[in-house]
């Protein structure tokens, strides 16, 4: 089995060192990660500046670009063949409800996805790696399910997974669930620069709106394991017909 493996916090966080360590004991994984921390990039291309492609001592890839970048220059080119397997994570911080549309994470995964190749966006729910060990051990057997099952077979899917902070003992069984929804996010927040200038910081994310019992909120708030199967089809399908008839109203004479 060939994976390709990324991120959105940088080649050299803990997360993907940790994963990376666990899945190569079951395949041949090639990590091509950004240099730096591109948190909340989504699925954003580098379109009008060079992308440099480096290696570290540990025969990680790291590049000048975007999570989506870093995916879409290895299976454009960079490896010369197509994985079985996109990984992208384990991100430090859950990816859930509303998260999903900025992750990074995620945007790995869906270029993956996009490209023709499974993926899963592996994530923890909380920050600073508690208990990152046994989250990779986690991700390593799911990853052996699934490539074993049928879905490996099937046409191209995409998984987002957030896992509780937990020791794999008390890690409850896996939830398949629909992603909930956030309040709106905090407000900005306002520095002075040395020089005068009004400096400004996007506030910190809302906190969980909808958190019903079949949300990955409140999965992970009872210690299991949030898999929610995603689509890039943003397509409000039921409204169709209401704006079908709408538009009527807007033809030109």
């Amino acid at each position: 089995m060939k994976i390709l493996l990324s991120n959105d916090d940088g080649y050299q966080a803990k997360g993907i060192i940790a994963l990376y360590e666990a899945l190569k004991d079951i395949a041949h994984v090639e990590v091509v990660a950004p240099e730096q921390n591109n948190s909340a990039k989504s699925n954003a291309l580098t379109l009008h500046a060079p992308i440099y492609i480096r290696t570290a001592h540990n025969g990680f890839k790291y590049v000048t670009g975007t999570p989506a970048d870093c995916v879409h220059i290895a299976l454009t080119g960079l490896l010369g063949y197509m994985p079985d397997l996109v990984v992208s994570g384990i991100n430090n911080g859950a990816n859930m409800g509303d998260d999903t549309i900025y992750s990074g994470t995620v945007g790995a995964a869906m270029e993956g996805y996009l490209m023709g190749v499974p993926a899963i966006a592996f994530s923890q729910v909380e920050r600073d790696w508690g208990y990152v060990q046994d989250a990779a051990v986690y991700a390593k057997r799911m990853v052996i399910e699934l490539m074993q099952s049928h879905q490996a077979q099937s046409s191209p899917w995409l998984l987002n997974v957030n896992i509780p902070n937990l020791p794999m003992e008390k890690l409850g069984p896996p939830k398949v669930c629909r992603l909930g929804r956030r309040h709106p996010a905090q407000r900005v927040i306002t520095q002075e620069s040395p020089r005068g200038e009004t400096m400004y910081w996007i506030g910190s994310a809302g906190p969980a709106k909808d958190e019903s019992h079949d949300t990955d909120f409140f999965a992970t708030s009872q210690g299991r394991v949030a898999v929610t199967p995603l689509q890039v089809d943003l397509t409000e399908h039921a409204q169709l017909g209401f704006w079908n008839t709408a538009a009527e109203s807007w033809k030109l004479d």
